[in-house]
């Protein structure tokens, strides 16, 4: 190697040296303060995209972890207030049996009896009015929601939570026109159902039931034998409850039973209308831009009026549907825990598995590290040899 004063070559090349160290020690001190092998991309651009995506779907589990235990505090709601509704339907049952006994039981005791089913009747309903998740109700048969329950488009559980459309109130239930106080009774009827925008041209729905409601004298007979429940967008009228007392003419049998009615189904017209041949109820009309949906809340239903054994018989098949309504949500629940738990195992993985890309080895770094700062020490030494050189050069020189 030649001997020159105008370039050190060997100063240059160890100070080269010393720089690679120097970054190899930075990149180092900051893997060991950050904990992550992966600071920027250019540290590892595969690893980086990889674990970005292990990351995205670990949080996204993580939220769908939430929605699920969200929807398993929906179907908990829902069947504790459908077990408060278990317990109400024993106790009508009970009721049910006890007015069935005529051999002890007088009219005024039979009439205590109906009080209280009327009472039991109206919290049937307002437990399946009230039941809310999040201001979403539960139990008036509207409930059909997807649950995601993935990080993923598509990962979801439907639930459901209605009878067969139905609400677990007494019309859903099948529970009007119960009165244990009187022999069960039923009427010839027709009925019509409402025809919506979405299904044709929007007409209202009928119930006729048969008799002569404008003749005298048969007209009396018509009125005060009216028996049974007629159903009318969520709300039910008994027949037979109507008091007649001070009515004379036909128009005034019915001027009552307008009364008595229009405010229980809140119509807008006139629900009842008479003739020799029957007495109608008609509800609105559904009107342009009507839904299917609103077409079956505004189609009148009967229902006969049912004594104590048609009582029991009722009951027991409310309460069939729900246990079987409270079976299926007990089902769900536990799928949706299972759910839970095959989501925590893959949160777990998922994260492992990014942590092997992203993070730090912390003994091999710092053994690393060790490593960078003997070479940089030795490195600034050589460096100062170097610089020497020139020196050696002089002395010939002199």
């Amino acid at each position: 190697m030649a001997l020159i004063i105008s370039t050190n070559l060997a100063a240059l090349r160890t100070t080269n040296v010393i720089n690679q160290t120097n970054n190899a020690s930075i990149k180092s001190l900051e893997r060991l303060s950050s904990g992550f092998r992966i600071n920027r991309a250019a540290d590892d651009a595969a690893g980086m995209s990889i674990s970005v995506g292990l990351h995205t779907q670990a949080r996204g589990m993580q939220v769908a972890v939430r929605n699920t235990q969200d929807g398993i505090s929906v179907i908990q709601t829902a069947d504790g207030a459908l077990d408060g509704t278990s317990a109400l339907l024993h106790r009508m049952r009970d009721l049910s049996v006890q007015a069935a006994s005529d051999g002890s039981l007088d009219a005024t005791a039979k009439g205590a009896i109906q009080s209280e089913m009327v009472q039991l009747t109206a919290q049937l309903t307002r437990i399946a009015r009230g039941t809310t998740f999040n201001n979403v109700p539960l139990l008036d048969g509207t409930y059909d929601k997807l649950l995601q329950v993935g990080p993923n488009m598509g990962e979801t559980v439907p639930v459901t939570i209605s009878l067969a459309g139905k609400g677990a109130d007494a019309i859903g239930l099948g529970l009007v026109g119960i009165d244990v106080s009187k022999p069960s009774a039923s009427m010839t009827t027709t009925a019509t159902a409402a025809i919506s925008d979405d299904s044709g041209v929007p007409t209202p729905g009928q119930v006729s039931m048969a008799g002569d409601f404008v003749n005298s004298p048969a007209y009396i007979a018509s009125f005060q034998n009216l028996a049974g429940t007629i159903t009318y967008n969520g709300r039910s009228f008994d027949l037979g409850s109507v008091d007649y007392t001070g009515a004379v003419t036909a128009t005034d049998y019915l001027t009552k039973l307008v009364n008595a009615a229009m405010p229980v189904f809140g119509t807008s017209t006139t629900p009842f209308t008479g003739s020799a041949a029957s007495l109608v109820m008609t509800g609105d009309n559904p009107g342009v831009g009507s839904s299917d949906a609103l077409a079956a809340r505004l189609s009148p239903a009967y229902s006969p009026r049912m004594g104590a054994d048609a009582a029991m018989t009722a009951i027991d098949t409310a309460l069939t549907k729900v246990s079987n309504l409270r079976a299926y949500l007990g089902a769900t629940q536990n799928r949706l825990e299972h759910v839970v738990n095959g989501l925590g195992v893959m949160i777990e993985n998922t994260t492992a598995s990014k942590a092997r890309i992203t993070d730090t080895d912390m003994a091999a770094e710092m053994s690393a590290f060790s490593g960078h700062q003997v070479r940089n020490q030795a490195g600034i030494a050589m460096l100062a040899q170097a610089n020497q050189v020139p020196n050696g050069i002089l002395k010939l020189l002199g």
